[in-house]
């Protein structure tokens, strides 16, 4: 997540890192320290607050497994006051967008023939947690949370966490977060 704040080239670059692994925070921190102008003002752990950021008007977004030298250019988009999204998530909003037409009342039926179990599942997903704090909370084994995940996946055609994400919030599994 960047936010510049309103940056112009003499005010300071304000990030805040959203993932839930500490080690990359820590180690894209000590990246953007070395960077005059930029200053981390925050992590977020889970992929949630990473929704409420971009729901609270941050101004650019992109995947861990992006290639470094993107994360300047993101920066300095950013900075410039260009929103960045990085190409897949770019390319999970138009197609999105695209299949939108009557998706939003399909899914809703979809999500509503889901397990109390599913849900619940679905539901810690989508707010960050990991598949043992799933575990421990619903107590089952991290690998039956792995088997729903799969099934989820499977029975909703998606492929990766965000997508698991937007499904929940545009069926009301998860409540959008408020400004």
């Amino acid at each position: 997540m960047f936010d510049t704040g309103g940056a112009s080239s003499t005010r300071e670059i304000r990030v805040l890192l959203a993932d839930d692994h500490a080690v990359l925070r820590a180690g894209l921190r000590a990246l953007l320290e070395r960077e005059p102008g930029l200053v981390v003002v925050g992590e977020a752990g889970s992929g949630s607050e990473a929704v409420a950021a971009l729901e609270a008007g941050a101004s650019g977004f992109m995947q861990k497994v992006a290639p470094v030298e993107e994360l300047s250019r993101a920066i300095r988009s950013v900075a410039a006051d260009r929103l960045f999204l990085d190409e897949d998530a770019a390319r999970l909003i138009v197609l999105e967008r695209y299949r939108k037409g009557g998706q939003v009342d399909d899914e809703k039926v979809t999500a509503e023939r889901l397990s109390t179990r599913e849900r619940q599942v679905l539901k810690l997903l989508a707010l960050g947690h990991s598949s043992k704090e799933i575990g421990l909370k619903l107590s089952v084994s991290p690998r039956t949370v792995d088997e729903y995940r799969a099934r989820l996946k499977g029975r909703l055609g998606l492929v990766r966490r965000p997508e698991l994400v937007r499904f929940a919030l545009r069926t009301g599994i998860i409540a959008e977060p408020s400004a």
